[in-house]
């Protein structure tokens, strides 16, 4: 996967924050949000400059643990109506994909494939 991808995602995840209604709620999950989504890409980042496998397979694991992240906090957003469904689809879907991608690669990498 390419982390342009990631980079691509984060940067749609800070947007959509800067949409979110001026409410404590929106403030807190949004927080969150920009964390888990913005740490999918950091961690790929570091898993290239890893200086062992294991080191890489760990950088990816946090990566598909901030997707999973991602996605629950999308699913907060959208069922607690803070924003409108539609913009928060599209996010979601991609957020699944990333995650889908990233949990292929760490199944590669402990030899589960």
């Amino acid at each position: 996967m390419q982390n342009s991808r990631c980079y691509k995602f984060s940067l749609d995840i800070i947007a959509l924050a800067d949409l979110l209604p001026n409410k404590r709620s929106a403030r807190v999950i949004s927080d969150q949000l920009i964390r888990s989504a913005t740490s999918i890409g950091a961690n790929l980042v570091e898993a290239k400059a890893s200086s062992s496998r294991l080191e890489f397979k760990k950088f990816n694991e946090i990566a598909l643990k901030s997707a999973n992240e991602s996605q629950y906090w999308l699913c907060l957003l959208r069922d607690a109506k803070l924003i409108g469904k539609e913009r928060i689809e599209l996010l979601l879907k991609e957020a699944i994909e990333i995650a889908n991608m990233l949990a292929s690669g760490v199944l590669k990498l402990k030899g589960k494939l």
